[in-house]
């Protein structure tokens, strides 16, 4: 009976240190796993992108405006109160091989090289999906819109004018960063029924990809002090174009000095 409980006892004493040793896992191994799960969540968090801060590129002229210092900067941030310098053209304009309402308008048909490139391969990769994409609208220069708002003061008057034309010298389509486009669809016209159709859907969950905003969020006119235009695309690049999409901010948002 005593060998029983012996040899019992020495069973149970064997399985504790069978398990001891195969069951847990040594300092070593304990602190490789913490190794890699805190790199997992290292991988995990979001890298916050280094946007300007808007305060710190422009320098104040009166109450009711200020002029940008950093106007070749593919984040500019130009708006009501923000104008660029006087006199001021980019330099590397050029015409994105992409179809347009107005081909034979030079101007408009224009975009710095970077946004053109990415505009191109935009509508191609909307192409591929199916659906066409027409430019309206890129680079202006500040007397055609100074032409322009004026026409809309005649139309609609200066208050109305000022809700959904800009200011001359406050138009992002200046910068030559920004593209008005449309659609068979929405009869080639700049309306908010283009961000209805499958053409405006498509741009407003794939534009990030290629580097450009949806500049006038139907949510954010607050912010924009403008009109909802589902048709203007703001190339500002990349992470920030995913970012700003991921985060639903405007630039004013992205770029606000939160210290």
């Amino acid at each position: 009976m005593k060998k029983i409980i012996i040899i019992s006892a020495a069973t149970i004493v064997i399985g504790i240190t069978s398990f001891a040793y195969f069951g847990s896992k040594s300092p070593l191994q304990n602190e490789a796993k913490a190794v890699e799960s805190q790199k997992h969540s290292n991988h995990q968090k979001e890298e916050i992108p280094a946007f300007p801060k808007a305060d710190h590129n422009a320098k104040k002229l009166d109450d009711n405006f200020s002029v940008v210092t950093n106007p070749e900067s593919s984040l500019v941030l130009v708006n009501k109160h923000r104008k660029l310098p006087d006199g001021y053209t980019p330099e590397d304009l050029t015409r994105p091989n992409v179809p347009f309402t107005s081909p034979k308008d030079k101007e408009k048909t224009l975009l710095r090289k970077d946004a053109a490139d990415a505009l191109e391969n935009m509508f191609q990769a909307a192409k591929e999906e199916g659906l066409e994409l027409t430019a309206v609208s890129g680079y202006r220069s500040y007397k055609r819109q100074q032409s322009l708002h004026n026409t809309y003061i005649k139309r609609q008057g200066k208050a109305e004018a000022d809700s959904v034309s800009a200011i001359p010298g406050t138009s992002e389509h200046q910068t030559g960063l920004a593209m008005d486009i449309s659609s068979k669809s929405a009869k080639f016209q700049l309306e908010p029924i283009f961000g209805e159709t499958a053409e405006g859907k498509w741009v407003a969950e794939h534009a990030h990809e290629f580097g450009f905003v949806i500049r006038y969020l139907e949510d954010k006119t607050e912010t924009t002090e403008y009109a909802y235009e589902p048709w203007h695309l703001r190339y500002v690049g990349n992470p920030y174009a995913t970012y700003i999409y991921k985060h639903h901010l405007t630039l004013e948002e992205a770029m606000e000095d939160k210290k």
